[in-house]
């Protein structure tokens, strides 16, 4: 019965994500229907999982056998894989950021735009927020040398909206969801239309603050530059993806909707990716 669960939950979650298609609609729609495609699928295999860790290796029905290993031995060892796998990718994940933190913070900081904003010494075009739950702002002496006061204002407005909404403590978890479905359908397209999203919200907010143009001409500076640091949980860039960077540029100038947070529907659904759960109770 248990493997029975495991090829429900696997079918459930690839039949999910083959339901994404090229991203329609205004952004808000666009936000909660990818972040639920995103985030349904790997949630529901770590409830099974969970489950039948629970529930232990008494999951036989009438004695089937494969590979010459009892069902309930061989779906417990398959949660028993994928509870492991998971906690890897997030100890990885943290540890990764954890290092990338601490070489930050040996670096000088000085005062931009009324932020306290650690200084790499690099001729790289780089800003970000780095950090967990109280990242820190950091720009690289590259970035200061090649925009002007007006254009820093911006970068900072851009890295505060990241900071306001926690996108280092949200995306290092969904980061971390990505990792451990990273073989489930589309999850590498859903990651993109995600960040970009991410982006588009940052940009909304600092366009309050500061005039769009002007973020919009140091988007384009500093997505001139390549940088390695998109794959570090930790950080939240200012450049984000260069091929999703035109999105962006017409966002700002045409002032469109800003993606909301997610709705009582959204939470609602995602609510049923724990359904497994319920079963354990009624485990014999």
């Amino acid at each position: 019965m248990h493997l029975i669960l495991i090829l429900a939950a696997i079918i459930a979650a690839c039949s999910l994500r083959f339901r994404w298609s090229v991203p329609r609609g205004n952004w808000a729609r666009r936000w909660e229907r990818s972040l639920l495609l995103f985030m349904f699928p790997p949630l529901l295999l770590l409830a099974t999982a969970a489950a039948i860790l629970c529930m232990g290796i008494q999951g036989q029905m009438l004695g089937i056998r494969i590979l010459g290993i009892e069902e309930g031995w061989l779906s417990y060892l398959i949660a028993v894989s994928y509870a492991l796998y998971a906690a890897f990718w997030c100890v990885k994940l943290a540890i990764d950021a954890a290092v990338f933190v601490k070489q930050i913070r040996r670096v000088p900081q000085q005062k931009i735009a009324g932020k306290t904003v650690r200084v790499l010494n690099t001729p790289a075009l780089f800003s970000a927020i780095v950090g967990f739950w109280k990242p820190e702002f950091a720009v690289t002496s590259g970035l200061l040398k090649t925009l002007d006061s007006a254009h820093l204002q911006a970068v900072i407005a851009h890295e505060q909206a990241h900071y306001d909404c926690r996108d280092t403590f949200w995306f290092f978890w969904l980061g971390w969801l990505r990792q451990i479905a990273a073989w489930l359908p589309h999850t590498q397209a859903l990651w993109e239309e995600l960040l970009t999203l991410r982006e588009l919200r940052a940009d909304a907010k600092a366009a309050a603050k500061v005039d769009a143009l002007l973020l919009a001409e140091a988007l384009l500076l500093v997505a001139s530059y390549p940088h390695g640091y998109s794959e570090i949980a930790g950080v939240v860039g200012a450049a984000g993806l260069p091929n999703r960077l035109g999105e962006r540029i017409d966002a700002l100038l045409a002032d469109v909707e800003m993606p909301s947070q997610p709705n009582q529907w959204f939470w609602s659904w995602l609510f049923l990716a724990l359904l497994p759960l319920v079963t354990v109770p009624f485990h014999g």
